[in-house]
């Protein structure tokens, strides 16, 4: 909550709001920062002392006083909801951060640390409105890793037009809505399925901006459709864990991550 920028849409009224929502009928368990040796398993070192030094402009991701300390307790809510298969209600996000770069509201690539840190066979499935371009230059030609992603097209990061290696792309277009979603979604299960993994982990980038017709990377899914996506990712049987990513409709944010959840419980 201790940093922002007036108008920016990745504010602290995105995770207040889900909190409130979400303390009502959840366990909610206090996060503690990882060290700099966990994030460099991921980061590069100059990448690393970049976010530290502060010395970089980019009006999407500010170089705000502290941002690595906040960043290393976003990376640290992940590998707790990777530990106990919760749900990281974090900020900053991380998807954009890869392993020598970062924009895109993110500053360190908490899902992927968390994933790394783990080191089991683990299906990340990315349902952010935007490529998760960081966590594919992390983990494109990694044998343990199978990374999916549903985003939209020709939006940010203008990357994820096609499937490479072990990363498996599906770009959309805007207000697919949510048959056509859930059908891609299908496809996608498969198409991961079919690479024959031995997965014993579900790691999922959760965004919200493919909510409705106004966020940032509108797809025009409902409410509804976020506990659909729950139960289609339970299906698979495995042990799951959640890291907020994007979602800038303040008031939907609880319910949608509330939905996503209720689908994962089954």
């Amino acid at each position: 909550m201790e940093y922002s920028t007036p108008g920016h849409p990745e504010s602290p009224e995105r995770v207040r709001s889900a909190y409130e929502h979400l303390a009502e009928s959840y366990t909610i368990i206090e996060p503690k920062p990882v060290d700099d040796q966990t994030v460099l398993e991921v980061h590069t070192e100059r990448m690393v002392d970049t976010v530290k030094s502060g010395n970089f402009y980019d009006p999407d991701s500010p170089a705000y006083p502290g941002i690595y300390e906040y960043a290393k307790l976003s990376v640290g809510a992940a590998c707790l909801a990777a530990k106990e298969k919760g749900f990281a209600l974090t900020r900053p996000p991380g998807h954009h951060a890869g392993k020598n770069f970062f924009h895109g509201f993110c500053y360190l690539n908490n899902i992927a640390i968390a994933v790394q840190k783990l080191g089991k066979t683990t299906l990340i499935i990315d349902i952010d409105g935007h490529h998760g371009d960081g966590t594919q230059d992390i983990f494109r030609g990694n044998p343990k890793v199978v990374y999916v992603s549903l985003h939209r097209e020709h939006i940010f990061p203008g990357t994820g037009y096609s499937s490479v290696d072990n990363c498996l792309n599906y770009p959309l277009p805007a207000g697919v809505g949510d048959k056509g979603y859930l059908e891609t979604l299908e496809k996608a299960l498969i198409q991961a399925e079919k690479l024959g993994k031995n997965y014993e982990l579900v790691a999922i980038s959760a965004g919200f901006d493919t909510y409705g017709y106004s966020d940032l990377a509108s797809l025009g899914l409902t409410t509804q459709c976020y506990k659909k996506i729950g139960e289609m990712i339970a299906g698979l049987g495995l042990p799951v864990f959640v890291s907020l990513e994007g979602g800038y409709k303040v008031k939907e944010l609880g319910p949608n991550i509330d939905h996503l959840l209720q689908g994962l419980e089954g």
